[in-house]
């Protein structure tokens, strides 16, 4: 009988046995076929989990100043990105990640629930690198962070119509920053790296393609008289409540335009409440009658088109003159002058006989040649062409007008570019902004005779008797025209809204730089652009010259040389 329980163990210990071999041998038959028959599809499935391809962000290439000095940089920034499969899986480390990043916690629950499908979402981009740190340091799972870059601009509000900016993906908006957005833009590359469960980068495993960094570009602006000319307009804008204003500076013999500012202006670094009204470009973008800055056009062509000698003398007693059905009147009757006296004391009368005794074409080419009622060809985003109606459809009523600067409109940097002909001899440099810009060649506006004898009846405006003497430069010999040119509105004209203007060169003997300045609708009681612009163009003028080292034409001892009275 004791050999039946014998036989009972032997077979429970061999089957007990038989269990465990054919256990091991399953073992290793899975082990050879994990590790030698799968490894290639397993390495996969694992590589498919931790391996992703991420994209190397490129820098945006600088804008520079002409001298080199950098206006608008990229500097790298981390933006905090989740995968919200991962994060809603350890959903009661939602309100500290939220706390950290400055959100409601039951907003970024509900962000995270709708995206749930998504492996990759942005929950706050550019943060500053201490907010990034402490995200990091929470080990939140599926939370991660992405290099990027953001713009920076020095100058501020300094130059913020002509830089533009750029919009959260650094691609460019506004002014230059759009406008050269192509060579600008960087070229992205991309890599393989290895992930851990929180999504954190631990190891590059390939480069795929190298980050090409934007190209720089060179501007014309020189950043110190940027500066000047953005104090002084903006102190003259707040010193008569006035509704803006435009200054624009440019190169009389290359077209450069070496300072642009408009008031009011905003700060490209911080775009909160960033308004149409504060961003647009007014010098490019605006247009406005031009009053009487336009008569030495005027004059220009009675001159080029023979109707008018050089000597003419013009009758304007008794200071109102009849066209039609409209009176033109001048501020007081200054009865015989010449063309000097006309542009001095800003005739209206006189400029009007100029234009009727000469064919409608002849006054429309050279206005057209100057490049009223047509774009600049600058490339600056959105600028306008302003109107210069054709000369078939004018009236004679519309003649008169149009000689002293009223039924055509024209931009700050038109009119700016307009007196660079009479600057340059004749000839109209193609307004740029980024130095080697290719523009189109000098127009030839004028004969330089015409031109230079333009000059001197405009230096003539700028003397003590003239209407814009206010405008005067200490040392140096100014030409220019102040402008006061009433607005127009729904029912006309009206009688206590204007548009102040100053339109000028220096030094007059060689002009090297124009400058137009205009404040639209000063208030209280002076209004005149002798009294409003033309100190502000004296100002920045005065700067201008001596930060470019220009030197002085109207020193004492160059004076007595001029009249023959001392050695050269």
């Amino acid at each position: 009988m004791s050999d039946a329980p014998d036989k009972v163990s032997a077979i429970r210990r061999n089957t007990v046995l038989g269990l465990f071999c054919l256990a091991f041998v399953m073992l290793v038959a899975r082990a050879f076929d994990l590790q030698i028959l799968k490894q290639d599809f397993l390495r996969g499935e694992g590589d498919a989990r931790h391996l992703r391809v991420v994209s190397i962000p490129a820098h945006r290439g600088m804008l520079l100043d002409r001298h080199g000095e950098p206006v608008a940089v990229s500097t790298p920034v981390e933006s905090v990105w989740a995968n919200p499969g991962e994060t809603l899986q350890a959903p009661e480390r939602i309100a500290e990640l939220a706390q950290e990043l400055g959100l409601d916690p039951r907003d970024l629950r509900s962000r995270l629930t709708e995206r749930a499908s998504r492996e990759f979402v942005y929950l706050r981009r550019h943060v500053n690198p201490d907010v990034a740190q402490r995200v990091q340091a929470l080990g939140v799972p599926g939370i991660g962070l992405q290099r990027e870059f953001r713009r920076y601009y020095p100058m501020g509000e300094v130059a913020g119509h002509v830089l533009g900016f750029t919009n959260i993906d650094d691609q460019g908006q506004e002014g230059v920053e759009l406008a050269f957005n192509d060579r600008l833009t960087g070229q992205p590359g991309a890599k393989r790296v290895l992930r851990d469960r929180l999504g954190r980068v631990i190891r590059d495993v390939e480069n795929i393609r190298p980050a090409r960094p934007g190209k720089d570009v060179t501007l014309t602006l020189d950043q110190r008289v940027q500066y000047l000319a953005y104090r002084e307009l903006k102190a003259a804008v707040q010193a008569h409540g006035a509704r803006a204003g435009s200054l624009v500076v440019m190169d009389a013999r290359t077209g450069e335009i070496l300072a642009m500012v408009n008031q009011p202006a905003f700060n490209p670094n911080n775009r909160a409440g960033l308004s149409v009204e504060a961003s647009r470009n007014r010098a490019v973008t605006d247009v406005f009658e031009p009053g009487s800055t336009i008569k030495p056009f005027t004059v220009a062509a009675a001159l080029e088109s023979g109707a008018v000698r050089p000597d003419a003398l013009l009758d304007t007693a008794p200071g109102q003159f009849r066209v039609g059905r409209h009176t033109i009147r001048d501020i007081r009757n200054y009865g015989r002058i010449d063309l000097t006296t006309l542009i001095a004391k800003s005739s209206n009368i006189g400029a009007t006989k100029l234009a009727l005794d000469m064919e409608s074409e002849a006054l429309w080419s050279v206005f057209h040649r100057a490049g009223l009622g047509r774009g600049t060809g600058s490339g600056f985003p959105g600028e306008a062409a302003g109107l210069l109606r054709d000369f078939f459809y004018w009236r004679q009523v519309d003649r008169a007008t149009l000689a002293f600067g009223y039924g055509l409109s024209v931009t700050p940097l038109q009119l700016a570019q307009a007196y660079a002909a009479l600057a340059n001899d004749g000839l109209m440099p193609a307004p740029r902004f980024v130095a080697g810009q290719r523009v189109r060649d000098p127009e030839r506006v004028m004969s330089a005779e015409t031109a230079q004898r333009i000059r001197r009846m405009l230096e003539a405006a700028v003397a003590p008797e003239g209407s814009g003497n206010r405008a005067a430069v200490e040392a140096y010999r100014v030409a220019g025209k102040t402008g006061t040119v009433r607005k127009s509105g729904a029912g006309g004209y009206a009688e206590d809204r204007y548009m102040s203007v100053f339109a000028g060169m220096a030094p007059a003997s060689a002009p090297r730089l124009v400058m137009v300045v205009t404040i639209d609708e000063p208030t209280g009681e002076a209004y005149y652009g002798g009294q409003v612009a033309a100190p502000v163009f004296s100002r920045v003028m005065q700067g201008a010259l001596r930060l470019l080292d220009i030197a002085p034409d109207d020193l004492p001892e160059l004076r007595r040389v001029s009249a023959g009275e001392g050695p050269a």
